[in-house]
C-alpha cells in the first residue's frame, strides 16, 4: 500500500487540547509512545507507534471531529453492528464502545502489530474482552464471506489515492454482500429528531486531512461507477450506500 507523505508532528492537535506531545511517555523498548487524548466526555490513554510505514501509528484530526459528530447524531447509529475500516490505534472504536456499548469490530491492514496494539489499547482503557478485529488489506478477498455489519465507518482514510479502487472494491463487497445477523432484532422506532435514518447497510465516512479536489472527485466518481450512492450529511461527513438500497429505503 502506498504511504502518504506528511509530517507526523502536524497531526497533533495541541492548540485545541485534543492531545499533547508533552504528555508522551515512551515504553521500555522505545517502539511506542503513550498519550492521553480527550474525546467527548472521556479521556483515553492510547499507545501509538513511534513510526509505522502505513500511518497506523497516530490519531488523526478526523478521529476527534468524527467522534463529536457521532455523539451529536447518536440516534442515526443506534442498534447498529459497526465495522471500522482503517482503525489504526483503535481509539475511535474504543471510545464508541465505552460510551454507548456499541457492537463494533475493528479492521486494518493485514499486520499483526496493528492488531496487537489495538488489543493493548482496549485493555489499558478497560475494554475487556477486547474488541474483535479483522486483518484485511483493501481489495483483497474479505476474510468474512457473509458480512453482517449494517454500518461501516472510517475517518481520514482518503490519503491513499492509488488505493481508491481497492477501497471501493472492499466497500462494494461489504455493502452488496450484507447478510442480517440470524437473530431476532428489536425494531427501531424513529424519534422526532430523526430527520434521516441511514440505509442498512451503509458506509459512514469523515475526514479532516486535506486532499485535492481532483483526488476527492476521483474517489466519488469511483463510487458512482461501482453503483454506490454518495450523500453529504454536513461537517465533511458522507454516507455511502448501494444505489439499489437507497432507492428501496428512500433515505436520500
Amino acid at each position: 500500500m502506498d504511504t502518504a507523505l506528511f509530517s507526523p508532528s502536524s497531526l497533533f492537535a495541541d492548540s485545541d487540547g485534543n492531545s499533547s506531545a508533552d504528555e508522551a511517555e515512551k515504553d521500555a523498548n522505545h517502539n511506542f509512545v503513550e498519550r492521553k487524548h480527550q474525546f467527548p466526555s472521556m479521556e483515553l490513554i492510547i499507545r501509538e507507534f513511534s513510526f509505522h510505514q502505513l500511518n497506523a501509528n497516530l490519531l488523526w484530526p478526523g478521529t476527534f471531529a468524527f467522534a463529536e459528530w457521532l455523539v451529536q447524531n447518536r440516534q442515526w447509529i443506534e442498534r447498529r453492528r459497526l465495522l471500522e475500516l482503517g482503525s489504526g490505534t483503535g481509539a475511535l472504536a474504543i471510545f464508541l464502545h465505552k460510551s454507548f456499548k456499541f457492537d463494533i469490530t475493528t479492521s486494518d491492514y493485514d499486520d499483526p502489530d496493528i492488531e496487537e496494539n489495538i488489543a493493548h489499547n482496549c485493555m489499558v482503557n478497560g475494554v475487556t474482552p477486547i474488541l474483535p478485529h479483522i486483518r484485511h488489506s483493501w481489495g483483497d478477498d474479505f476474510p468474512t464471506h457473509n458480512p453482517d455489519w449494517d454500518l461501516v465507518i472510517a475517518s481520514d482514510i482518503l490519503l491513499y489515492v492509488k488505493q481508491y479502487s481497492n477501497l471501493i472494491k472492499t466497500l462494494s463487497f461489504l455493502l452488496n454482500s450484507y447478510k442480517p445477523k440470524a437473530r431476532e432484532e428489536v425494531p427501531y422506532t424513529a424519534g422526532e429528531n430523526d430527520s434521516c435514518l441511514l440505509p442498512r447497510p451503509a458506509f459512514l465516512m469523515s475526514w479532516r486531512r486535506r486532499i485535492g479536489k481532483e483526488d476527492e472527485s476521483l474517489f466519488f466518481d469511483g463510487c458512482d461507477n461501482a453503483g454506490l450512492e454518495v450523500q453529504h450529511l454536513g461537517s465533511r461527513v458522507y454516507c455511502i450506500a448501494t444505489r439499489e438500497m437507497t432507492k428501496k429505503e428512500g433515505n436520500f
